[in-house]
């Protein structure tokens, strides 16, 4: 590969790594990335238990590798009083936010916890970092936690905190004002979960997707109003998506593609793209077990290099520590804004209550007399009877429309019993699964006496072979006896014969 023509070299929607001049950063995972200025940044991460606080910076022109070195913040009086103090702790499971000309590290899993959230910032101009003062419901400390940037304000949603309690909550920080708030949602949240990924939709949604508890692996999608604070999990269509923790995922346009991932068993080597508008998924390539992007703990990023959009990919485990570079150029697509989270009936009734709406106003106007020029100019009165016609033929159509509205509620209504009905379903067959499982509990109580007994005959058989043994040894004991005892006798008559002879002589 040409690094100097190298985004041109590019096949559309394959993953290629690129070719890097010089040294390579440590291979890590649970680090945090982001794109500037045709740039990647990487910050902190793991590896073998450590936790690492460099700062590596790779040129997507050059294809090179520089360390970036940091300033401590003048006015940071605790780091000048502690003069070879790291400039930034060693961290993993943090995230990583460009804003302006600065990039933001928020929480994570440091080598000194702390009991509430640390944002450390990086000047990308003066390379100046410090921590910021940050001000209101400051969260509490946490990892594997997700932060996504809508306008001005952060969004922080999960993760797990230093006593490994995981969590649900949602919190926003003000950029321009650095103050914390709580965000108070309604209807149901997603489960406790850390190692998901976030993004957001039209300025608006806020979507969340997979992760992991202690012991359950998600696949589920949940969305956040964020003008109405309610959560919900829409349905979604297309390829089937199995469960995953420590994916990677950025949001471009209308999609949302995810990489990598895994179930602490296998890695996921698919890279997936969500059609946040359709709620859609699709599969846009799968790469062979063990690639260095089946990983979990990896970054996504994206770039803009020549005019054409690409995902960028680092570091990652898969029972390796990885430090490539991969990279994927995207299709162009063809961008539209359709409406998002709304099912047929829905849109359906709304469209009719709308049509409804603004037909019922227009019965209320005063219409004007029509005025019409003939061909010599001459004012011509529209006649009364045809505005008449004109009022019931749109009054008609006013109850075609409520018709239909009332077509729809009893759509709605036949779904709701036929979901009653499957909830009742649901529970006898609950019922049935309780009654089965006992019935396999009594079973296996029966299989394990049954053994015990066996292992009891099995013994008992051992004691008769052993009985049974004995008897044959006593048995040719007794033959030998008896044949002892009949030589004996024959003995016994032979000399009594030779001494009467000897009489008889």
């Amino acid at each position: 590969m040409d690094i100097s023509s190298w985004p041109s070299d590019l096949a559309h929607e394959q993953w290629v790594a690129l070719p890097v001049s010089g040294a390579r950063p440590s291979a890590r995972y649970k680090h945090a990335a982001v794109v500037a200025d045709e740039k990647l940044y990487i910050t902190g991460g793991s590896r073998n238990g450590r936790y690492l606080s460099d700062i590596q910076v790779f040129d997507l022109r050059s294809l090179t590798w520089s360390s970036l070195k940091l300033k401590i913040e003048p006015s940071d009086d605790k780091s000048e009083e502690n003069g070879l103090q790291e400039v930034l702790p060693g961290i993993s499971d943090h995230s990583m936010i460009k804003w302006e000309n600065e990039l933001f590290l928020l929480g994570g899993h440091p080598k000194k916890s702390s009991d509430a959230m640390i944002v450390h910032f990086i000047n990308l101009e003066t390379h100046v970092c410090g921590v910021m003062d940050t001000f209101g419901a400051i969260p509490v400390a946490r990892g594997g936690h997700s932060v996504t940037l809508v306008g001005s304000k952060l969004i922080v949603f999960g993760g797990e905190d230093r006593s490994r309690k995981l969590l649900n909550d949602v919190h926003v920080l003000d950029l321009q004002t650095m103050s914390w708030s709580v965000v108070e949602a309604t209807r149901t949240p997603p489960a406790p979960r850390f190692d998901h990924s976030a993004a957001v939709h039209s300025e608006r949604y806020l979507l969340i997707f997979g992760g992991c508890s202690h012991s359950v692996f998600f696949n589920d999608l949940h969305v956040l109003d964020l003008q109405t604070m309610e959560w919900s999990q829409p349905q979604v269509q297309g390829d089937l998506v199995s469960p995953r923790a420590g994916h990677a995922g950025i949001s471009i346009d209308e999609m949302w593609y995810i990489v990598g991932g895994g179930d602490n068993n296998n890695g996921c080597p698919e890279t997936l793209a969500l059609n946040m508008s359709k709620l859609v998924w699709s599969t846009l390539t799968t790469l062979k077990e063990r690639h260095p992007l089946a990983s979990e703990g990896l970054s996504i990023c994206s770039a803009v290099i020549d005019g054409e959009k690409y995902l960028v990919a680092f570091g990652g485990y898969n029972g390796k520590y990885n430090n490539e570079v991969f990279v994927m150029k995207l299709k162009p697509r063809d961008l539209s804004h359709p409406k998002i989270f709304q099912s047929p009936a829905a849109a359906a009734a709304a469209a009719s209550v709308t049509a409804a709406y603004a037909l019922a106003k227009s019965e209320k106007l005063e219409f004007p007399q029509i005025i019409d020029l003939n061909s010599n100019g001459v004012e011509k009165s529209v006649p009364q009877k045809d505005i008449n016609i004109k009022i019931n033929a749109i009054k008609e159509e006013k109850k075609a429309l409520e018709s239909s509205i009332v077509e729809v509620r009893a759509e709605n209504s036949r779904m709701r019993e036929k979901i009653d009905e499957l909830k009742i379903n649901h529970t006898e067959l609950s019922k049935e699964l309780q009654s089965v499982q006992g019935q396999l509990i009594s079973e296996r109580s029966r299989c394990f006496k049954l053994e015990a007994q066996i292992a009891e005959l099995q013994k008992m058989l051992e004691s008769l072979q052993t009985v049974e043994n004995e008897v044959q040894i006593l048995r040719r004991q007794k033959s030998a006896l008896e044949q002892e005892m009949e030589e004996l006798s024959s003995a016994q008559r032979q000399g009594a014969g030779g001494v009467w002879r000897w009489i008889a002589g």
